[in-house]
């Protein structure tokens, strides 16, 4: 990558300013503001009406003219930071310094991705795309693919705290610091070929220790193997989601939880705490124009869902994004399935983190015979079909036997 991108980005495009942390000693003054806040957008019938509003937001009392919290057991909107800190899950330090960095990378994407210059980025880049072949198992990047990537290696670098990086945007993982504790794998920007129809686009990522007994290698090899863990030994998954809201969902192998940003202080607030997907969806989430090249067992299961004819006897109904992050994120809150039955998703950078994500809020991740966390890696950027919902739902298509789709005739995407 050239230095010269940064450069580029930075001229027309305008960046707000955000702190990597949390300012002290207001987060009382920073809560208030966000009741009062809140407390205009919705009125005490909407809020009294909504059971999923009145665990989180204000309302006004009818009696009085002060401001009321209906949750008083929450008390306020713990920041990511809060959270994973000392008075909360406590993860470590060097963990939450990586995870300051890294949620300040992706509100630098977030403005990215909302500002109204990004499609003439191309032009500032000279209108060329990198990468990408059938050899390396990349897709051509996009220029904001380019920045993103750029954007969070800057940030890890920053951090101290990262050895290697592997990104869907680069070739080979990158040994960043001898010292660094931990190994990040991320897609920096997914469903950037959605941006300039304003559909919901995201960043994936996935922690784990740096493996010691390595470090006698050569950079580039130890820098290749420690990104070929297996799953299971994720310390922290997460992704972000650039949409209507920013929302970041992540675990740190206790629960998953997803935090909202609020733009007007620049903090996640904490907004899904220990999230659960349903053991069991009414929503499945495919591209079915491409169901007669898909094999028997999926075409029997989507048709025996679809009629109300399954183990569930509601009838399914499909909805789908084509936006991974956000297709994964409506299913985690309302259950079902998401799937990409072709061999298309990466497993080290999307179908690992994701799956850890799930699986921590009780669903399963798959490739539709096996279990993700569980597949060694062996190449960066290998690619599988991926399976991820409800518990139930997902053994009941596993119980279909034939849903990896082998053959992919006539599409681009």
């Amino acid at each position: 990558m050239q230095s010269s991108t940064i450069t580029l980005y930075q001229t027309p495009i305008f960046q707000p300013k955000f702190s990597s942390f949390p300012p002290k000693n207001n987060h009382h003054h920073q809560q208030q503001q966000f009741l009062v806040r809140t407390n205009l957008l919705i009125s005490p019938k909407m809020a009294s009406s909504s059971s999923s509003l009145s665990g989180y937001f204000p309302i006004r009392s009818q009696k009085a003219d002060s401001l009321s919290v209906v949750n008083d057991e929450a008390n306020g909107f713990p920041t990511l930071m809060d959270y994973v800190g000392k008075g909360g899950l406590n993860v470590g330090d060097d963990l939450v310094v990586l995870l300051t960095h890294l949620h300040y990378a992706c509100k630098r994407i977030a403005a990215l991705v909302a500002s109204p210059f990004n499609s003439s980025l191309a032009k500032h880049m000279g209108g060329s795309a990198a990468g990408g072949s059938a050899e390396s198992g990349r897709d051509v990047a996009k220029p904001l693919d380019i920045v993103s990537n750029e954007i969070i290696l800057s940030s890890l670098r920053s951090s101290g705290k990262v050895a290697v990086m592997a990104s869907e945007e680069d070739d080979s993982p990158i040994w960043i610091n001898d010292d660094g504790p931990f190994v990040v794998v991320t897609d920096p920007l997914d469903g950037s070929h959605n941006i300039d129809a304003s559909i919901p686009t995201g960043t994936i990522f996935g922690v784990y220790n740096r493996l010691v007994e390595l470090d006698h290698l050569a950079d580039k090899e130890k820098a290749l193997l420690n990104s070929l863990q297996s799953g299971s030994r994720l310390v922290a998954a997460g992704y972000v989601l650039y949409s209507s809201a920013t929302i970041l969902c992540a675990s740190f192998g206790s629960g998953t939880h997803a935090f909202t940003l609020d733009h007007s202080t620049g903090d996640f607030v904490l907004t899904h705490p220990n999230i659960k997907i349903p053991p069991r969806g009414q929503i499945y989430s495919v591209n079915d124009a491409r169901y007669f090249d898909w094999p028997e067992g999926l075409r029997k299961y989507i048709d025996t869902v679809r009629q109300g004819k399954g183990k569930n006897p509601k009838k399914y109904s499909a909805r789908y994004i084509c936006s991974l992050v956000a297709d994964f994120h409506r299913t985690l809150l309302y259950g079902g399935v998401a799937m990409n039955p072709r061999d298309h998703l990466r497993l080290v950078y999307e179908a690992n983190p994701l799956s850890f994500l799930a699986e921590q809020a009780g669903g399963k991740g798959s490739n539709g015979k096996s279990r993700i966390l569980s597949i060694q890696p062996v190449q960066v950027h290998q690619r599988l079909p991926l399976f991820l919902g409800s518990s139930e739902d997902m053994e009941e298509l596993e119980s279909y036997g034939d849903v990896q789709q082998k053959v992919n005739p006539g599409y681009e995407v």
